[in-house]
């Protein structure tokens, strides 16, 4: 029998805070090289999905009482629920996108969709496939790969996203969001916030906070207030506080990132060209 490899680290140090434990990440990800051969995974507190990468591989898997064999192709996940374990039998080596995400967000998610307090118990699942679900782990690796640019507001929206589709898949419900947004006071504290604290890490349950709501009541009507999501929102702030003090001429470009928010500054030279179209040399011409 071949132990399963330790595939369940600490989370990235790019989106820890030493804040405390309530800023550990809602979802986090690794590329694990899943061995052939027979093993039981690990019990896992969070939920976990396994997204296969790479070419097919005949597998065998058992969770509970359920059992299953077939083929595993690219894209496709597994679900195994928090505190299960399942059984494998896998053909030959291969490799799986791990996907860990916090139950309290799912309760969260399920409380928001209206589901009841048994919503957000997920069944554990083998061989489905969703193109939405697929989509949020790719960009998940990247996010990892190039050292998470985005921030932890970014992975918390793709948390929130993971499990709202998670939900809307097992119980058939479709997703619905209130009209109209959020109300005006509400959305002056958060956006008042952001630009008091946008040289921060900021998340997405931080401005959920100020908004007096739940991560996942929160995110669809920030959007439907301002008209993009919330990362997006923060990012574009940043861009332009960068362009302003660029224009300035005051700060080097190493100061003006930090101040504006970004890692460093070839994260803000990427969101620059991504947004202005421009680079932070041809900001900083446009002065003279």
């Amino acid at each position: 029998m071949n132990d399963r490899p330790a595939c369940y680290p600490e989370p990235p140090a790019a989106l820890v805070s030493s804040v405390g434990n309530d800023r550990l990440p809602l979802l986090d990800v690794l590329t694990s090289p899943v061995p052939s051969g027979v093993f039981q995974s690990p019990t896992d507190h969070r939920h976990v999905l396994c997204l296969h990468v790479g070419d097919p591989v005949p597998v065998s898997w058992r969770a509970s009482n359920h059992e299953r064999q077939g083929v595993r192709i690219h894209g496709q996940y597994c679900v195994v629920p928090a505190g299960a374990s399942t059984r494998w039998i896998v053909s030959r080596p291969a490799r799986s996108l791990l996907l860990r995400l916090t139950p309290s967000l799912l309760a969260e998610a399920a409380d928001a969709m209206k589901l009841g307090s048994r919503g957000a118990d997920l069944d554990p699942a083998i061989h489905v496939r969703d193109p939405q679900i697929e989509r949020i782990g790719w960009m998940m690796q990247s996010e990892d790969q190039d050292a998470y640019p985005g921030g932890r507001l970014f992975v918390d929206s793709l948390a929130t996203a993971l499990a709202t589709r998670l939900l809307a898949l097992q119980s058939r419900t479709p997703v619905t969001t209130s009209r109209g947004g959020l109300p005006a006071r509400r959305l002056r504290q958060v956006l008042e916030y952001i630009e008091a604290h946008l040289d921060e890490d900021l998340t997405l349950a931080e401005l959920a906070r100020v908004a007096g709501l739940s991560a996942s009541h929160f995110k669809p009507l920030f959007k439907q207030a301002v008209g993009m999501p919330a990362h997006r929102f923060v990012v574009e702030r940043r861009v332009e506080r960068a362009r302003v003090r660029l224009l300035e001429g005051k700060q080097s470009i190493v100061e003006i990132a930090l101040e504006a928010g970004f890692a460093h500054p070839s994260h803000m030279a990427r969101w620059m060209r991504r947004v202005l179209g421009l680079s932070p040399s041809q900001i900083s011409m446009g002065r003279r």
